[in-house]
């Protein structure tokens, strides 16, 4: 028994034993893990090993006809039935919620084009991921910012025809704007107005209108004013700073990857949000695979269910193998299925018959449902095999 073996050996070892029999990516991470304890290694530990990998191997295998779809929708739907109703969790950030648990799940699967709570982990690069006060530079530059952001107080004055604004100093200065902003953004934005610093207050703006104000739309005209905006990203509601090992991390309320990822200083590579369909149309489809995966399993993992990854995998490759990512559902996968019968099976059944009807549209009977609403045997499992044994022919 040798003590310690060559990464060359256990190469030789493993690739002579498992090759054949398991698929090369897991020989070599195998192969990868096993090169960090080559100096404490033997032959007898490497045998082990080896043979231990493999039975875990075959043990995962799936059986020819097993029906992976049937097991999938079992495996997820069940916990998820069990599931807590718990809609939102802080996550470790208690001016933001997120929404978990089934509303969430549910959310995934329906892909809804935007959730219910948006959020983007915006991380930074240097030097700004180690300063606190660079991160907020970043923090006040993407945080979108309206006017009602700043103003303490709005006064229409129909006799004056003027809208006099009262802005809050100490929300001008944590949003990092000053009044020139203020005014300069509201002369672009309002054409028939002057728009001046009230000489004995510097905080108050006066809108003083060149055309009387109309009463019956001064509510309208106040609230487009509010709105406008100062400065930011829009769909970036809020930005808090969190703070992740030594480094600091922008937690945004809202999405909006595109512009984001053109921000100076954002590490575009690390950047993620919640959004799948956000994701999909600036990552693309193998992006929005992914996060559909960790985002399920997050979900159920946040509950502390368990379910095998590959169900998972199986669900988002089904939702986004047309190259779009679609829902579950009637509008998605269950309506594109190819069997007038399985679809009239999930919902709408005399729409679905009636419109297979017109068009003389042709069941071949291939599925589980449809085979079942016929009376066939299910070509699963057994009934897969399509071989026939006539015992009375006799074969010389």
């Amino acid at each position: 028994m040798t003590q310690g073996l060559t990464l060359e050996e256990v190469r030789e070892f493993v690739e002579k034993s498992l090759s054949s029999k398991i698929p090369r990516s897991v020989v070599e991470e195998l192969i990868s893990v096993l090169s960090r304890y080559l100096d404490k290694l033997t032959i007898e530990d490497l045998m082990k090993i080896v043979k231990s990998v493999e039975e875990e191997y075959n043990e995962n295998l799936v059986d020819p006809g097993e029906p992976v779809g049937i097991v999938t929708a079992q495996s997820i739907g069940e916990p998820s039935t069990q599931m807590t109703l718990r809609t939102f969790h802080y996550a470790g950030v208690r001016e933001l919620n997120v929404t978990l648990g089934l509303p969430r799940l549910i959310e995934l699967v329906d892909a809804k084009k935007v959730p219910s709570t948006p959020l983007t982990y915006v991380y930074l690069e240097e030097p700004y991921k180690y300063d606190r006060d660079k991160a907020m530079e970043i923090a006040r530059k993407i945080e979108l910012t309206r006017v009602a952001n700043v103003v303490s107080r709005v006064d229409i004055d129909l006799v004056a025809n003027a809208i006099i604004l009262s802005l809050d100093p100490d929300m001008l200065r944590d949003k990092g704007v000053d009044v020139d902003t203020v005014i300069q953004v509201l002369r672009k934005s309002i054409k028939k107005a002057d728009i001046a610093v009230n000489q004995e207050n510097p905080y108050e703006v006066v809108i003083q209108y060149k055309e009387p104000i109309n009463p019956l739309k001064a509510e309208k005209i106040r609230d487009r004013i509010l709105n406008t905006k100062l400065k930011g990203i829009k769909g970036i509601n809020k930005v808090i700073i969190q703070r992740r090992g030594n480094e600091y991390v922008l937690v945004c309320e809202g999405s909006n990857l595109r512009e984001l990822m053109d921000v100076e200083g954002v590490d575009h590579r690390k950047i993620r949000t919640n959004n799948i369909k956000e994701v999909e149309e600036v990552l693309g489809i193998e992006a929005a695979r992914t996060l559909l995966i960790e985002e399920i399993a997050n979900v159920l993992e946040e509950q502390g269910l368990e379910v095998d990854i590959r169900h998972i995998m199986l669900v988002a490759d089904m939702m986004t193998r047309t190259g779009s990512v679609k829902q579950i559902g009637r509008h998605g996968i269950a309506g594109s299925k190819e069997s007038p019968l399985a679809r009239a099976s999930f919902e709408v059944t005399v729409k679905n018959l009636a419109d297979a009807a017109v068009r003389g549209g042709v069941d071949n009977l291939k599925g589980v449902a449809e085979s079942v609403i016929v009376g066939n045997y299910a070509p699963i499992g057994t009934a897969i095999v399509k071989l026939v044994y006539n015992p009375y022919i006799k074969v010389e």
